[in-house]
């Protein structure tokens, strides 16, 4: 079977349940983690996502911020709940669909100070990175898992639309690059976007409200990201080769999110 796995900072689900529904009409995913879902559990559109075809849900709620969950077309199993965040916040759900393990995160920002000594948010962002490479070092590589949400961190130099002025921006910073390279190397992770779409290329998933034309201005992040074990990799290769991508009009769409869906396509 596949499983299409999709990733999206929706900012706020109760304000975007027709683009999400539009968006599993048009597409199709199986499994769609979001983030900045901004409301507590029961304050969730549930009828919305049933109605669209997605009823089985995990929620992470938060007042006013934050929240994480995950809807499928699937039933699901139970999988661990990482406890990577210090301060508490709904920052992480999980769930097992067809056997594989999707652990959804929503990974603090970090602020605008890009020094953990004067900025505790920005200490905050490294220090989840850190617990959950940790944790990820202590996982068999095999284990079908899959890594996903609103990473915040932009990896690589076609990440951004400038590396030379974003290298002094947190979200593009080399200690942030560094934490990124840990985690991926934590147990060998498949960054399946960019088996996809490989370098030199520039991908971008976020662009800020900003600009009034966000394809004009073209100074988008890759913040999203489907990080997958070595044990999918049979899963993923299947055709030959990777298929993800970047869902780049969905952020075209009337008040749409300021993050775009990623996707990838799994041989079950």
């Amino acid at each position: 079977m596949r499983l299409r796995v999709c990733t999206w900072n929706v900012n706020s689900v109760r304000l975007r349940a027709e683009q999400a529904a539009r968006f599993v009409a048009e597409h199709q995913p199986d499994v769609l983690c979001m983030q900045e879902i901004k409301c507590q559990e029961g304050e969730f559109p549930t009828e919305a996502f049933a109605a669209m075809g997605m009823p089985y849900l995990k929620i992470a709620g938060q007042k006013g911020w934050h929240g994480v969950a995950i809807a499928s077309r699937l039933p699901f199993e139970e999988a661990p709940k990482l406890e990577v965040c210090r301060e508490g916040h709904a920052r992480c759900v999980a769930v097992k669909v067809a056997g594989v393990e999707i652990q959804n995160f929503y990974i603090p920002a970090g602020g605008d100070i890009a020094d953990p000594a004067l900025n505790p948010k920005f200490a905050h962002k490294l220090d989840f990175y850190d617990r959950l490479t940790a944790y990820m070092g202590k996982r068999d590589p095999k284990d079908p898992l899959v890594v996903t949400g609103d990473l915040n961190i932009a990896p690589g130099e076609f990440d951004v639309w400038n590396h030379r002025y974003m290298s002094k921006v947190v979200s593009h910073t080399p200690v942030e690059i560094e934490r990124f390279a840990a985690l991926m190397g934590s147990i060998g992770f498949i960054n399946i976007l960019r088996e996809a779409v490989p370098e030199p290329e520039k991908l971008a998933s976020w662009w800020s409200y900003r600009a009034q034309d966000f394809h004009q201005s073209n100074r988008g992040l890759l913040l999203d990201h489907l990080l997958l074990s070595p044990g999918l990799r049979q899963a993923a290769f299947s055709t030959g080769s990777a298929q993800a991508r970047i869902h780049e009009d969905v952020r075209a769409w009337e008040r749409p999110s300021d993050h775009a869906p990623v996707s990838v396509d799994l041989a079950i």
